[in-house]
């Protein structure tokens, strides 16, 4: 009987299913895009309004299509600004010293005032197009993602372990090949779960991104956030269920073809000596492992990558250490520290006088009083963020198991747009007569605990797989396993998600102290409603003071307290 070399043959085929399901799947996003982006581009020329929303639920596909493109534009511009900022500021200390407070103050600026200061830049830039307020909105989605990855990123490259940070010097390696080799993928698994982190923040952000009210002008785009703040007006509760069943319905994928692919690629990357008993799976990752034609492109393309990297590593030629002089460091050090301190004293008395000239002084009181308020619902928040989510985060991050079973959960909850739900929870507040000046807190909690949660996760699971083996070997449990290998491993990334929850607990107070169902509205004492009214109104003197008075606090206790614990993390419990 005659045989047939079938497995051969097959070998030799150059496409199989898997290709066509990725070529067909590859085809669909791109003409999705295309439909979707071509609504970017209608005419628009303001004073004229925006055509607006209508709530027939028919209309929803594409208005999730529009807001989910606009958060993967504002993602990948998070990711490139997140790469190159955090790695200046961290390898560059003259520019650390300016870089990172700077980070600190652009992070509590809230997402209304950087929509206040750029609408209309972005609207001149584009005359005549609805591009501008395209822009506008992802620029504002991208200052609700972008501060979290940054973060991140830098303070993983202040805690690669000693002996890594001493290779590429060994190899006399560049630049680049240091920034691809080592930089990276070290905080790859942290960078990851805090992007995935950052882009639910910004379907937090997204309705206030896209029904813009600012300087007494409101424009609305099409989109899921738009399309909450339309049912809300209108009291019209069917139209905020079928909301509701959308995002819950978009999220669900984005975690399946985006997410979880990336969680199983990115698995490699973890800083171990010894394999990991179970890895994260996924289909959508095994089907382009399974593919051909990824692996075709990738040899197509193999010259020109390695010309990019031969050009990239030529342009940034390993340094050779140099010496340093203790009283020349110390004198560069004195002088520059006197520069900063003089612009920064100069912004401060300008500042000052534009306020002190507008409002008085007994208005910046009343703001610093109000400052205050928010500040104690930020820490009462913080704190049982810490004892709930924190264990969880690890019970999470130990399991590969319960990962794979709780990380679609997860992904869903902290991606889940919780200001969608607070139209409901005004409902709640006015039936069960719950003051909004306690339920605020909750509000807030519900857009900046998974900060906490999903910095445990990635904590947890940058513990080396050999280090939790010797932790068992020992016989080490209960709070003795917690004291001498789990906070210590996860100390830096809690400390990451500590910084940026504490921001985004600020920036959630715009939107938690001031909620509306129809023509009731609820409204907390505290900054964040002091901003949204002052926003609304177009009041640019009461707009500075918010925001000014914001960033101090913010500034002020990542000054205190924060930035003493990533000392702490740098030194005590660093790799």
């Amino acid at each position: 009987m005659q045989t047939f070399p079938t497995s051969g043959a097959l070998r030799r085929f150059p496409f199989g299913l898997a290709d066509v399901a990725v070529i067909l799947g590859t085809l669909v996003l791109l003409a999705l895009v295309a439909r979707v982006g071509a609504g970017t581009l209608v005419s628009f020329q303001p004073p004229d309004d925006v055509p607006g929303i209508d709530l027939d639920p028919r209309n929803l596909p594409y208005y999730a299509a529009r807001s989910t493109l606009r958060m993967f534009i504002a993602l990948f511009f998070s990711t490139v600004f997140t790469l190159i900022y955090g790695y200046i500021a961290a390898h560059n200390r003259r520019a650390e010293q300016v870089m990172v407070p700077l980070l600190d103050i652009l992070q509590s600026v809230p997402v209304l005032g950087f929509l206040s200061i750029t609408v209309t830049g972005f609207i001149a830039l584009f005359p005549g197009s609805l591009l501008g307020l395209e822009a506008a909105s992802i620029f504002a989605i991208f200052t609700s993602q972008v501060w979290n990855m940054t973060f991140s990123f830098y303070h993983s490259l202040r805690t690669v372990p000693a002996e890594l940070d001493e290779a590429p010097r060994v190899y006399r390696l560049s630049g680049w090949q240091r920034f691809t080799k080592l930089d990276v993928p070290s905080a790859m698994m942290g960078l990851l779960w805090n992007a995935m982190m950052s882009f639910g923040g910004g379907w937090f952000f997204v309705t206030q991104s896209e029904a813009i009210t600012v300087l007494n002008k409101s424009y609305t785009l099409p989109g899921l956030g738009s399309y909450v703040a339309a049912a809300i007006a209108a009291e019209n509760l069917p139209a905020m269920g079928w909301a509701v069943v959308a995002i819950a319905i978009v999220i669900l994928l984005c975690n399946q073809l985006f997410w979880q692919p990336l969680v199983a690629w990115a698995d490699k990357f973890r800083l171990e000596q010894s394999a990991a008993a179970d890895t994260p799976q996924s289909w959508v990752y095994d089907l382009f492992k399974t593919a051909r034609l990824p692996s075709l492109i990738r040899q197509f393309l193999a010259p020109l990558v390695e010309a990019i990297n031969r050009l990239l590593s030529a342009l940034s030629p390993p340094r050779s250490p140099q010496p340093i002089n203790p009283q020349q460091q110390a004198q560069g050090d004195r002088l520059f520290n006197l520069s900063l301190f003089l612009l920064i004293g100069a912004m401060l008395i300008a500042g000052l006088h534009f306020v002190i000239t507008t409002v008085g002084l007994g208005e910046v009181v009343k703001v610093l009083g109000l400052g205050f308020c928010t500040l104690l619902r930020v820490i009462v928040l913080m704190l049982f963020a810490t004892v709930i989510w924190t264990p969880i985060g690890v019970a999470i991050g130990f399991n590969p198991k319960l990962a794979r079973l709780l990380q679609p959960v997860v992904q869903f909850l902290a991606s889940f747009p919780a200001n969608f739900l607070f139209p409901f929870a005004t409902l709640f507040f006015i039936r069960a007569n719950i003051s909004i000046e306690v339920g605020s807190i909750l509000l807030m909690a519900l857009g900046a605990q998974w900060y906490i949660l999903f910095n445990a996760i990635a904590g947890a699971m940058s513990i080396p797989t050999d280090l939790r083996e010797m932790g068992t070997s020992f016989h080490l449990s209960g709070w003795q396993r917690w004291r001498q290998l789990i906070i210590p491993g996860i100390f830096s990334a809690w400390v990451t998600g500590g910084i940026t929850a504490s921001g985004g607990a600020w920036n959630a107070s715009i939107v938690a102290e001031v909620v509306s169902w129809g023509s009731t509205t609820l409204t907390a004492t505290g900054l964040g409603a002091y901003i949204e009214a002052a926003t609304t109104q177009g009041d640019w003197a009461r707009i500075t003071l918010g925001i000014a008075v914001m960033s101090l606090f913010v500034v002020g206790l990542n000054r205190v307290f924060w930035r003493r614990l990533y000392q702490l993390a740098e030194t005590k419990y660093h790799l």
